[in-house]
């Protein structure tokens, strides 16, 4: 019933292996949110892009022009459709990260119960045997006292 140092080298894994993942987590927010700025910039630029296009095509254009705009509108929401990709990805890898996390606490915390109750039931046998020895204690000197004195007890 010893506390165990080998439990105590599991919950330094565990606690390693939590912090790990929270560190992913924390990673892989970032990253998404990096991917969610890079959506917003290639969104902007499209939208400003249809708008310069919008007024030169007012004041007329050539169809080599037009063909030009076309590719590269077709390229910008190539790669908006791209990040989209990207982003479903990125939120994809979060979840996975939030999993292995919560996972990661419960094994900690079940550790960390196992642990306690260890110790506890540990703690009451100490506390058991510190008994026994005051009530033998006890025991012995009230013998020695009634050898020592036979007139005080009833006969």
């Amino acid at each position: 019933m010893k506390p165990n140092p080998s439990l105590d080298t599991l919950v330094e894994v565990a606690t390693r292996r939590r912090d790990e993942a929270l560190q992913a987590l924390g990673a892989a927010q970032r990253e998404h949110l990096q991917a969610e700025q890079q959506m917003a910039q290639l969104q902007g630029y499209s939208v400003e892009s249809l708008q310069r296009w919008t007024q030169r095509a007012q004041q007329g254009i050539s169809p080599a022009l037009l063909r030009t705009q076309q590719t590269f509108m077709g390229k910008l929401d190539h790669a908006v459709a791209f990040q989209r990709g990207v982003l479903q990805r990125l939120h994809l890898n979060i979840e996975h990260c939030r999993e292995r996390l919560v996972q990661a606490e419960r094994e900690l915390a079940g550790l960390n119960k196992y642990l306690d109750r260890r110790h506890l039931a540990w703690q009451r046998q100490l506390d058991r045997q510190e008994q026994k020895s005051n009530d033998e204690m006890a025991a012995n000197l009230h013998r020695q006292h009634s050898a020592s004195h036979p007139w005080k007890h009833p006969a």
